[in-house]
């Protein structure tokens, strides 16, 4: 089985420390987990127990208004946006504009995280379209459903060797 390792990050030079992949020690890894799914037992409900303890924190967000909350509250790292994500309440009937809406916030912001896109296998126009629009915004990579928990694991230490070079916050207090 994959596995992520946390490595500390050692203290930063005196001429490091600025921009969007700068970490303080002590900081914790922040990651935006949005599903647009139905069912309480998904990949993604098992994601936060399996990375708690590899020192990431796994904000939930069942609807573009919560992932929208929880972006004006709390930094995030790395993001996992379901293009199914309903923009309101998760039990909604409607359009699941919540995810494209992500999108473009986490684009929006001044350090944007690199953006995982979780889609429906489907061939549409309209799923194309979406897609398309994933890559336009900087999503780092794409994963169809039915998400496997390995590969998500492997795409997770891909972005952070590309974005943080191995590192992130000490888990220290």
């Amino acid at each position: 089985m994959l596995q992520l390792r946390a490595i500390p990050t050692r203290s930063p030079a005196p001429d490091e420390g600025a921009g969007c992949n700068a970490h303080q020690p002590g900081n914790r890894l922040n990651l935006l987990l949005s599903y647009g799914g139905w069912r309480s037992e998904s990949w993604a409900h098992r994601l936060p127990q399996l990375l708690q303890p590899m020192g990431i924190h796994a904000w939930m967000a069942g609807s573009g208004t919560e992932a929208s909350y929880l972006l004006r509250s709390q930094r995030v790292h790395l993001a996992v946006v379901d293009l199914a994500l309903p923009l309101d309440a998760p039990d909604t009937a409607g359009a699941s504009e919540g995810g494209v809406r992500l999108l473009q916030l986490l684009a929006r912001l001044e350090c944007p995280p690199p953006t995982i896109v979780v889609r429906s296998p489907r061939e549409s126009r309209a799923d194309a379209r979406l897609l398309n629009q994933a890559l336009r915004q900087g999503a780092f990579a794409v994963v169809d459903r039915p998400v496997q928990l390995e590969l998500m694991l492997d795409v997770f230490r891909r972005a952070l060797t590309r974005h943080y070079q191995n590192r992130w916050p000490d888990q220290s207090p």
